[in-house]
């Protein structure tokens, strides 16, 4: 019997959490670990008490046809990143990994090259985690590491 590595372990983890998203147009997963032990899950769905998109029927986002990446005001769920960074004391994610896998809900499949929104890798940044996983196909994975996210800043315009 082949054991499997520590990192598919955690995405395996974070790709059954996804199982709980309600998005209509992609179900993310998100797990963070430190020194061995999970911390915290998220997934993408509405804030408690509301109407998920699933339960409706209908995202505003899709019926407006707005791209992937764009617009995320109009939409209903709070991220997976998100979701399980709220659920953990900053003290316990200081130095941590966030695993990471997207499903694409119509087709069941996993979608290779995701990663978060600069909304959420700000959140990553602050809450003191050091790396994030992205599960790309069922055994391969990209790593980043959160300091490139800070050297590589997104916010600040391109010179013109």
């Amino acid at each position: 019997m082949k054991r499997i590595d520590k990192e598919n372990y955690y995405l395996d983890i974070a790709q059954a959490v996804l199982g709980r998203a309600t998005c209509l147009r992609k179900c993310y997963g998100a797990i963070i670990v430190r020194n061995d032990e999970v911390i915290a899950t998220g997934y993408n769905g509405a804030p408690r008490g509301r109407k998920n998109c699933v339960d409706l029927g209908l995202c505003t986002r899709e019926e407006l046809k707005i791209p992937s990446g764009q617009r995320y005001e109009l939409c209903r769920s709070v991220h997976a990143e998100a979701n399980a960074i709220i659920s953990a004391a900053r003290r316990d994610l200081l130095g941590a990994t966030l695993y990471m896998a997207c499903k694409d809900p119509n087709t069941g499949e996993l979608v290779p090259g995701t990663t978060s929104c600069s909304m959420c890798r700000r959140l990553i940044i602050n809450a003191g985690i050091s790396r994030v996983v992205i599960r790309n196909t069922p055994t391969e994975y990209s790593v980043v590491h959160v300091e490139d996210w800070v050297r590589e800043d997104d916010t600040v315009p391109e010179p013109v």
